[in-house]
């Protein structure tokens, strides 16, 4: 399990600070596809008519965790960008910090 904190100190390659500035961090999810896309128009053209489904439609899963993408936005320039973490099943933002339990008297 992978916990990383809401904020983080780090390099903004922005053209304003270009220096270690405090980051807001959130989890990259994917927009809206668009239907004006080349490879969406292409398809649904060759979808159009009698023939059924043309192209394969994958329903054997390879893989059984995505790669992590945390999105990091500079809390003096605004400037964004994305960071690639490696694979894990489960990922939290901002979770309780596991901390070394001792005896407690």
């Amino acid at each position: 399990m992978v916990n990383i904190p809401k904020t983080r100190n780090t390099l903004c390659p922005g053209r304003k600070c270009r220096k270690h500035t405090l980051h807001k961090v959130s989890q990259y999810k994917k927009g809206k596809e668009s239907s004006k896309a080349q490879g969406r128009r292409r398809y649904d053209r060759k979808q159009k008519g009698f023939g059924g489904q043309t192209k394969p439609i994958l329903r054997k899963k390879a893989k059984t965790t995505k790669k992590i993408v945390l999105k990091l936005e500079c809390t003096k320039c605004k400037h964004k960008r994305l960071m690639p973490i490696k694979r894990c099943k489960h990922f939290e933002l901002g979770g309780d910090k596991k901390g070394k339990s001792g005896p407690s008297y």
